[in-house]
């Protein structure tokens, strides 16, 4: 008999602003799931249930309900892997928005990024499951950061459907 606590539990989300036309966010989802794929039975074997969330943040007020900071973003049991929030210039996102959007880029051993590589996701997964700190998100005072508003105010603009 295996023991499936609640602190068995591997919550994996994945927080992103577009899949269908954004390459950062589509790449990050694909190197993702297969870093999970080849993880997942390790980690039920060691006896932890692995849950995956996928979580388009698809409005301002989804964004603030996660404390959405950048994208995409990936959590696991609530702790953000990707560290400090470092961002460059989003194309794809800027287009959606016909605003200037800047994403989430990963920076590893001195070279940025825009989608992490499997090495890099795969050690900061089992950094996180491994580490016993779920501190979950930083509950201090959120705020929608100024990017991201102007992404939401810009994609609601280009639809012409919510005014």
């Amino acid at each position: 008999m295996t023991d499936r606590s609640p602190e068995k539990i591997v919550l994996v989300e994945y927080l992103f602003l577009n899949l269908d036309t954004c390459e950062r966010c589509i790449g990050t989802d694909k190197e993702l799931e297969e870093v999970l794929a080849a993880l997942s039975p390790a980690l039920e074997l060691a006896g932890y249930t692995v849950q995956y969330q996928k979580i388009e943040m698809a409005t301002a007020e989804l964004a603030k309900q996660y404390r959405f900071l950048s994208s995409p973003t990936i959590r696991v049991n609530g702790l953000d892997i990707g560290g400090e929030v470092v961002e460059n210039s989003c194309g794809c996102c800027s287009d959606i928005s016909g605003t200037d959007v800047d994403c989430r880029i990963w920076e590893v051993s001195g070279q940025a990024y825009e989608v992490p590589p499997k090495e890099t996701l795969a050690d900061s997964v089992l950094r996180a499951v491994f580490a016993r700190q779920q501190s979950g998100c930083d509950r201090a005072a959120y705020e929608l950061p100024r990017n991201l508003q102007a992404f939401y105010e810009g994609k609601e603009s280009q639809c012409g459907c919510c005014s």
